[in-house]
């Protein structure tokens, strides 16, 4: 097997993944895991699609992570796992949609506007 490239994204999280077969390492920007991701929860979301179809100990994935918060990128990361997966084994993708890590959230965060504090609130208003 070749070494297999992909790249997720979420919010302003940039995930570029680089998939090999070997022992299950993930290295995040030369950092183990839990090294990267010490919160037991961002290393679940991180796993998910591995662990979907028992491969966590089938590749090694070496990420190159960007931008963001801790869990935009844990997010981003399972999505570009999802995809790398999917280029490895067409088959699973049925698996992977029916647990929802196919699909990229289109969610990003809205512009602030003039005249307004912040995206939507607004200044008080002042009849006289």
């Amino acid at each position: 097997m070749e070494v297999i490239n992909s790249l997720g994204r979420r919010k302003t999280a940039v995930a570029r993944i680089y998939v090999s077969e070997g022992k299950g390492n993930i290295t995040i920007n030369k950092r183990e895991l839990k090294e990267y991701f010490p919160s037991e929860i961002l290393q679940y979301i991180v796993l998910q699609p591995l662990n979907l179809l028992q491969v966590s100990e089938k590749y090694d994935i070496k990420v190159n992570l960007d931008g963001g918060g801790p869990k935009g990128q844990a997010e981003a990361l399972r999505l570009a796992i999802t995809r790398a997966l999917m280029e490895i084994d067409p088959e699973s993708r049925p698996q992977l949609k029916a647990a929802g890590f196919v699909t990229r959230d289109p969610r990003e965060v809205e512009r602030k506007k003039p005249g307004q504090p912040k995206a939507r609130k607004r200044f008080q208003f002042s009849k006289r």
